[in-house]
C-alpha cells in the first residue's frame, strides 16, 4: 500500500443520488403541501443548501405554514430510505472494477453513503467489495444533495488518514468545492440532474465509476 486512500461518495457518485433526491423530494413536498417541485425551484432554493434552510426558502416562495424544520427531518429520513433501497442495484459490476482499480493501485477506499449500513440489503450488496483496505461508512448528512467539508473529513478519519493524503470523489459541484475548502484534491462525476452546477476545481470529470475512469483517476 502506498499510503494513499480515496473517498467515495457513493449516493451521488456510484449511483444518481442526485435524480433520486429530486424525486423524493418532489412526491415528499406534494403529499406535505401539494407544492409542485420543478427543477428551477429545486435549483433556486434547496440545491447548495442545509435542508432545513432550503425548506424555509421555499417554503417562504410558496407561502406555507408548514415548519421547514420538521418537514427538514422527514425529508432526510425518506431520502435515506430511498437510498438504502436503491443502493444494492448501483454496486455494479463497473462499480467494483473501479474499487478494485484503486485497490490494486496501493489505494485505500472509503465508501461513503446515507444508506442504512446496517440493513441486511446493503450488507449484502457491498460484501464483495469491502476488505481490510475498503470500508463502507455512513455519513448521515444535514445538506441537500453534497457532503460539507466536515464530512470529507470525518471520513479521511475513518480511513485513518490525513486529508491530504485523501482525493474525494464526488457527484455534484457543490461535493467538489466542499472537497476544496477541506484541502482535498477530487474527482467529479456529472450527471443530467447536476450537469449546470460548477465543477470548477474537479482534478478530473468522468460520466462513470469504472475500471476504465480508475485509470484516469489514477494518472492525477
Amino acid at each position: 500500500m502506498d499510503g494513499r486512500g480515496v473517498v467515495v461518495e457513493f449516493d451521488f457518485a456510484a449511483m444518481d443520488g442526485a435524480e433520486l433526491l429530486f424525486k423524493t423530494t418532489k412526491k415528499f413536498l406534494r403529499d406535505l403541501d401539494k407544492i409542485a417541485l420543478d427543477d428551477a425551484l429545486e435549483a433556486r432554493y434547496l440545491a447548495g443548501r442545509t435542508y432545513s434552510d432550503g425548506l424555509a426558502r421555499l417554503f417562504a416562495s410558496v407561502k406555507t405554514k408548514k415548519t421547514a424544520q420538521k418537514a427538514a427531518r422527514e425529508l432526510a429520513a425518506a431520502f435515506n430510505s430511498a437510498v438504502t433501497a436503491a443502493a444494492p442495484g448501483a454496486v455494479t459490476v463497473q462499480f467494483r472494477n473501479f474499487i478494485k482499480a484503486l485497490t490494486d493501485a496501493g489505494l485505500a477506499v472509503a465508501i461513503v453513503t446515507r444508506a442504512d449500513v446496517d440493513a441486511e440489503e446493503i450488507r449484502s450488496a457491498f460484501e464483495p467489495v469491502l476488505g481490510e483496505r475498503v470500508i463502507l461508512y455512513r455519513e448521515e448528512s444535514e445538506t441537500y444533495g453534497f457532503p460539507t467539508w466536515e464530512s470529507w473529513r470525518r471520513a479521511c478519519m475513518a480511513l485513518e488518514m490525513k486529508h491530504a493524503m485523501v482525493r474525494a470523489v464526488s457527484g455534484s459541484g457543490f461535493g467538489v468545492k466542499s472537497a476544496l475548502v477541506a484541502g482535498m484534491r477530487s474527482v467529479a462525476v456529472i450527471n443530467d440532474r447536476v450537469a449546470w452546477q460548477d465543477f470548477g476545481g474537479a482534478g478530473e470529470i468522468v460520466e462513470e465509476l469504472s475500471g476504465k475512469t480508475a485509470k484516469k483517476f489514477l494518472a492525477r
